[in-house]
């Protein structure tokens, strides 16, 4: 009967020392994971086209300068028709009228009183049809079209608004990159994959398909959407 603390006491220390290698074998395995990459990367077409149309108009009386701009807003029309684009979407977007007098301190003898400066917003989802007018855009020029490159580009902006339509396909495909580097990793290592520890699915960048100093995104009509997944998996 004497014995019987002791023997209690003997195995209490045998479980708890046998539950603390167990917690530390655990701990270890917790430690051992693999962080990878993964990268999907897709060319998508773009699916809007924003155009402004900055134009100037000038006249030595009001009246005359408001002709010459109704003048040369209905030649942007006539050639946004020839080159068959839709102009109900066609929209005015900025109207400023200076008056070069106005200010006694600046000299502008000989000069029109009355500069007029528009901007006419074109929108169309015909990509086509805007590369080849933008391309045909001197025909305004020999118009008499006074056109200017203030307040912004002067060519045709290409967005792209389908991001939604093909994120799930694409985090699909970076997070199966992802298992597979990881996997190659833990082949080299000598190890098993083990369940997945955690993941960030990246953020979608919408990038230039032909990436080039000085080319912008919104210049190009087709684009690269990208995305990098970093996932994090237990090993064995």
């Amino acid at each position: 009967m004497k014995l019987l603390p002791t023997v209690i006491l003997a195995l209490a220390l045998i479980v708890s020392a046998c539950l603390i290698m167990e917690g530390l074998t655990g701990l270890r395995t917790a430690d051992r994971f693999v962080t990878v990459k993964g990268v999907a990367e897709r060319e998508v077409p773009a699916d809007l086209a924003l155009w402004p149309l900055r134009f100037i108009a000038t006249g030595n009386t009001l009246v005359e300068a408001q002709q010459a701009a109704n003048a040369s807003r209905e030649a942007i029309m006539a050639f946004l028709k020839l080159q068959a684009i839709d102009t109900d979407r066609v929209e005015l977007q900025r109207l400023h009228v200076t008056d070069t007098q106005a200010n006694p301190y600046q000299n502008n003898t000989g000069n029109p009183r009355y500069v007029i400066h528009q901007t006419l917003m074109v929108r169309s989802g015909n990509i086509d049809r805007i590369q080849q007018a933008a391309r045909a855009v001197s025909d305004l020029v020999d118009s008499g079209v006074v056109l200017s490159a203030d307040y912004g580009p002067s060519g045709p902006t290409y967005l792209f608004n389908k991001l939604n339509e093909i994120k799930p396909a694409m985090i699909a495909e970076a997070t199966a990159a992802a298992r597979e580097a990881a996997q190659q990793f833990a082949q080299d290592a000598d190890t098993r994959l083990g369940p997945l520890r955690r993941a960030n699915q990246g953020v979608f960048q919408i990038l230039p398909r032909d990436q080039a100093p000085g080319v912008q995104e919104g210049q190009q009509p087709v684009k690269t959407v990208r995305v990098v997944s970093t996932v994090e998996y237990y090993l064995d």
